[in-house]
Parts: C-alpha cells; sequence; structure tokens
C-alpha cells in the first residue's frame, strides 16, 4: 500500500536556469544560388543557367556532390512510377498515371557543361539523383562555385509539381531547379524521388525568370523589379515600367531558405493584406467567380492564423508569404504554399493554415522529412490544430482526431516503427498516419508527461534554439529535459522506435479503516506515467499523478491548469501499482484513469468505473 503525498519541485540552480543551448548547434551546409531561367509556355520547356556557391562547413573532405532532379520521377518506368504501382495502397493522384504519360507529358531534367571553380566536373545521372565528381576536393571550412546549365520539360501535373492542373492553373513549379542534396553528420541524403517530402541546404536564392509577361507569377522571396512587373505587386512611388506583349523577366529574392519554389498563370487574381508586426500576405487564386467568395473571406483568417503562431510558437521571420492556387492538394515551401482553390471556406482555411504553419516546422526548424517526417507533419499538425480551435472554436479535445487516426492504423495492423525512413514503409497508409496522427498524438501526449504548461513553453523554447539548425529528436528531447528536470529519453526511444501500444486500466478498488486502496495495471507494454481522478459522491474530487521511475522526479504542480497530487513512481519493471486515498468506499462516485484522455491508450473500457450502485467493492475478472 503507497500513501499519497505531495511532491516538490525544487528548482536546481545553474543548469536549469541558463538554459545551456540545446544540441541543435551542430555545423550547417551553405549554398547562395544565382539562376536565370526561362520557360516557354507553347512546348513547356525550360532552360536555366546557375552559378551555386557551396561552403562545406562539415570536417569532412567531400570529393563528390549530389542533386536532386525531381522531375525525373514523372517518366514511365521512375522510381516513383514503379512505386506506385507495386505498393499496397497506391496514391490516387499517382495510380498508374506516370506509366500512361506520351514523351510531351514526361517531366525532364538535365544538367550540362558543369564546372567547378572553372574546370570540368564528371557527371553521373541516376534517375531522380545527379551524381558529380569534383574536378578537386572540397577541403572543410571552404567554399567552391559551380557553375552549369540545366534544361527541362514541366510534366503534366501528377503529384505538386506541373502544369495544368484539375483546377487548369498553368504552372505549379516545385522540384523545378537541379537541387543540390544535403551533406550533414549522417552524410549525404541523395534520396530518390518516390513521391515523399524533401530536405535541404540553407541558403540564399537568387532567381530570375522569363516568361510570357501575360502570366502572373507568385514565387519564394521578395520581387526585387516590381516597377517593372505590375500584376498586383506594389512599384511604391516609382512608374510602371512593364512592357505590353512580349517577354517579361520577374527577379525574386529568397534568403536563409532551403527551397525555391513558384506558380505562374495568365489568370491569377492577386490580393494582399498585412499581418500587424509580422509578413504581408499575398493571395493568388483564378479569377473566376466560384473562388471569389471563399478567396476573400481567407485572408481575415490567415492573419489571425499568422498571430496566433507568432504568440505561442515562435515568431514569423520572413518578409512575406504568399497563399497560390496550384499543385494537387497542399503543399508547402519557403515563403508560399501550394493548394488547391476549389473548397468551402472552412476547408480552405484548413488546409490554408496547415501549410503555412509548416513555415515554423518544415521553413524554419527543417528536420530531415525523409528520416524523420512525423517531426514536420506531427508538430505542424498539433500547432495547427490549436490555431483552428482558436479560429473555429470547438468543444472537446483539439487533437482528438490524432488519438483516432493513430487507433486505427494499430488495429489495421499497418502500423511500424516511426523511425523508418519515409521512402520505406509499406503502405502509403502507414506513412501517411505516422507522420501525421502519431506525429501530432507524440506531442500532445507530453503534455501529460511534463505538464501543459511547461510543453508550450518547451515548445516556444525547441523553436528559439532550434530554428535554422535542422533539429532531430534528441534535440527535442533535451529542451523538454531541460525546462522539465525529467528525463524522457524512455518517451522517445519506445514511442518512435518500437510498435509497441499503451493499455493501462483500473484492476481494484477495496475500501477499509476509512480509506479506499485502488490498485491499477499496465495491460500493453508501452509505458507513461498516469493520472488517476476520484470523484466523491458530494461532487467534489481530487486527481492524483503517478510519474514514473524511468523519469527521475515529477512535473511540478504549477505545470497543469488543474490541482493534482503526486505519488510515488510506478516503478516500470511492477505490472501492477496500488495506492490508497483518504475517502469512505462508501463516498466514492467514480474512479477515471486518464480523466483527460491524453494518453493513446488503446482500450479504454478499462479506465472507469462507476461506484454510484452502492456496491461494497470492485475487482476486474
Amino acid at each position: 500500500m503507497i500513501s499519497g503525498y505531495r511532491v516538490a519541485i525544487v528548482a536546481l540552480a545553474g543548469a536549469w536556469c541558463s538554459f545551456a543551448e540545446a544540441q541543435c548547434d551542430r555545423w550547417q551546409q551553405r549554398v547562395k544560388y544565382t539562376m536565370e531561367v526561362a520557360l516557354n509556355d507553347k512546348d513547356h520547356r525550360f532552360q536555366g543557367s546557375t552559378r551555386l556557391v557551396y561552403t562545406n562547413n562539415s570536417p569532412d573532405t567531400l570529393r563528390e556532390v549530389f542533386f536532386h532532379l525531381y522531375f525525373n520521377a514523372f517518366q514511365p518506368g521512375s522510381e516513383m512510377d514503379v512505386r506506385s504501382r507495386t505498393i499496397e495502397d497506391p496514391d490516387d493522384r499517382v495510380g498508374g498515371r506516370i506509366a500512361e504519360l506520351e514523351p510531351h507529358q514526361i517531366g525532364l531534367q538535365e544538367v550540362s557543361a558543369f564546372r567547378q571553380d572553372g574546370k570540368a566536373a564528371e557527371l553521373r545521372p541516376m534517375g531522380t539523383v545527379l551524381k558529380v565528381i569534383l574536378a578537386k576536393p572540397l577541403l572543410p571550412k571552404k567554399s567552391t562555385t559551380f557553375e552549369y546549365t540545366f534544361s527541362g520539360q514541366v510534366p503534366v501535373q501528377i503529384r505538386r509539381s506541373g502544369r495544368d492542373n484539375a483546377e487548369e492553373v498553368a504552372y505549379s513549379m516545385a522540384q523545378w531547379y537541379p537541387k543540390l542534396a544535403e551533406y550533414d553528420a549522417r552524410g549525404w541524403h541523395a534520396y530518390p524521388y518516390v513521391g515523399r517530402e524533401f530536405y535541404g541546404v540553407w541558403g540564399d536564392f537568387d532567381v530570375t525568370m522569363e516568361m510570357d509577361s501575360a502570366f502572373t507569377i507568385a514565387a519564394s522571396g521578395m520581387l526585387q523589379n516590381a516597377d517593372e512587373v505590375g500584376h498586383g505587386y506594389p512599384a511604391g512611388k516609382k512608374a510602371l515600367k512593364r512592357p505590353i506583349g512580349g517577354k517579361l523577366k520577374w527577379h525574386f529574392v529568397a534568403n536563409n531558405v532551403h527551397d525555391f519554389a513558384w506558380a505562374a498563370d495568365r489568370d491569377f487574381k492577386h490580393t494582399m493584406d498585412q499581418v500587424p508586426g509580422g509578413p504581408e500576405l499575398h493571395f493568388f487564386y483564378k479569377d473566376r467567380p466560384e473562388f471569389e467568395a471563399t478567396w476573400n473571406e481567407l485572408p481575415g483568417y490567415m492573419v489571425r492564423s499568422f498571430q496566433h503562431m507568432d504568440k505561442n510558437f515562435g515568431k514569423y521571420p520572413w518578409p512575406q508569404y504568399s497563399f497560390v492556387q496550384g499543385g494537387d492538394g497542399g503543399m508547402e515551401y519557403p515563403m508560399l504554399t501550394l493548394i488547391t482553390g476549389k473548397r468551402r471556406i472552412g476547408s480552405l482555411v484548413g488546409v490554408s493554415v496547415h501549410e503555412s504553419v509548416h513555415s515554423w516546422y518544415y521553413g524554419m526548424l527543417a528536420s530531415n522529412e525523409g528520416r524523420f517526417p512525423w517531426m514536420d507533419e506531427g508538430f505542424t499538425e498539433y500547432a495547427s490544430s490549436e490555431v483552428m480551435q482558436e479560429l473555429f472554436p470547438q468543444p472537446g479535445a483539439p487533437h482528438a482526431s490524432a488519438f483516432a487516426g493513430y487507433s486505427a492504423l494499430v488495429k489495421s495492423g499497418k502500423h511500424e516503427p516511426p523511425s523508418i525512413h519515409a521512402d520505406h514503409f509499406i503502405t502509403n497508409k502507414g506513412y501517411g498516419t505516422t507522420a501525421y496522427s502519431f506525429g501530432e498524438l507524440f506531442v500532445h501526449q507530453l503534455g501529460a508527461v511534463v505538464g501543459e504548461k511547461e510543453l508550450r513553453a518547451g515548445l516556444l523554447r525547441y523553436y528559439d534554439v532550434c530554428k535554422f539548425k535542422h533539429p532531430e529528436p534528441i534535440d527535442f528531447e533535451r529542451v523538454l529535459e531541460k525546462r522539465s528536470g525529467l528525463e524522457l529519453d524512455w518517451y522517445f526511444d519506445e514511442w518512435v522506435n518500437t510498435t509497441r501500444t499503451l493499455d493501462y486500466g483500473i484492476r481494484a478498488a477495496i475500501g477499509g479503516n476509512g480509506a479506499t486502496q485502488i490498485e491499477l495495471e499496465r495491460i500493453g507494454e508501452q509505458l507513461m506515467p498516469v493520472d488517476v481522478r476520484v470523484e466523491r459522491r458530494d461532487g467534489s474530487s481530487v486527481t492524483y499523478h503517478i510519474p514514473l521511475s524511468l523519469e527521475r522526479g515529477v512535473k511540478d504542480a504549477g505545470s497543469e491548469s488543474f490541482a493534482f497530487t503526486a505519488l510515488e513512481p510506478w516503478q516500470w519493471t511492477d505490472p501492477t501499482y496500488a495506492f490508497s486515498v483518504p475517502v469512505e468506499f462508501s463516498a466514492i462516485k467514480s474512479i477515471v484513469l486518464d480523466p483527460l484522455e491524453r494518453l493513446a491508450d488503446m482500450d479504454r473500457s478499462n479506465n472507469a468505473i462507476d461506484l454510484s450502485d452502492g456496491s461494497s467493492g470492485f475487482a476486474r475478472p
């Protein structure tokens, strides 16, 4: 029998107060792109040139580099094509469409005339990857300059990128240029493109696009020649110098980003709004009556969304963000998202919130989406749910859908460890639910461990110390450990690296000597601390928190919005745990395990007992 007692956390001097930097302060490679590209809207081909300065901040000597050639995925027989046709549950947007493309519909991306500091380098094309054998080794802490030309063909829109999509947007130019692969402490990340997401090198982009002047272009970055372009971009006091007819050059600059995307259409309507103290928001959508009402409502919601994110998750650092009709659903890029526009207002706001919130987790934190897709999608889903609750308040828990998705995945038998590389999940369902639903519940569930207030403070701290640094799970873990004073390696190890499931239950409740003894049991393999609420017949209640022994402490009483009594830790090796409450059994109305339903408990049927019938005891068979 274990008696309840209150635990006070003694503030530790020095280490906790100083908040020493998380482990995010590792070296980062750096790029500086200067690109010019001309796109012919008659045959959908483009020609470009690049001057790329690459700084090797690693301790390693590099003798080769790798580029992504994403458009080559849209060719019959490509790895994306084969993967889509052989996976158990193909993405409906892809299916067998790539295999059916005609030569004038496929994607092409080629690099030629590649020189390193003026000397020719050897090129080895490998489908959606290009290996470049350097003319001379790139030493640690040194920079080199690559100059090359590239050409390609924009594919019919199938997945994210392409031309002439279902909503008749002419061009969604994502993954359109030869993109240098990331090199970090784990080496090169030159993943073939099979439809998953991305990982890039931090740097600066100076990009000039040339097209028929009838097209309006939206892009990552800030337009540098608005006085020559017009198309809804404010030119300040300068007079518009845009020529009538012919070609038009658009010059954009995006600094401290890891990708660059753009879109173009003859019928884009371009509007703007301003986030007070934040970025200028741009909206590009087809100038048609069916889009007008919802897209006119969207700016007000997005201003509020950015304000909520700035306050609760960290300050957006760039001066602009664009919402652009295009793509095949919703996809995030630096300073810009491509979203389908034919939606009701709730759906349009929902996709716009999700994709813009990616600016924090894909854009600024930028974890490796191949290795840790749940760190991008899951954190984004968590924050998006909070924003949507702010915009459209609803009763109930804002993260309930994450638990429902995760539970369905577990019961489907398609559950795989979240640590698997994104490309190698056996099913699309397993990948998608793990990245989105599991990722969201992983964050939300931490509130039950460290406390909701501590979790929110930890998310802000995580942003502050890890932005622009490609964090990994260990970095988020250490931020929360330093804030809470708890050990959390067990949580990250078990939930990320295994498919064990959680199931705690109330085993027995027996009265005697003016008190009631409650016995709990751990049925599933997964470990967690637990909360138990005891409600008296007079309507009062008390909540008990049982920490896990592996935490080496207990969350601070001020970390929750409700009062709780902390008990002695549940020794992790023990399948059961018993404690006594100073309440007559006959005075208890109910006992509820996990009363706020913050745990991913796979069987809630054993989480509560109702004693209002006047029974003299309870024991589960």
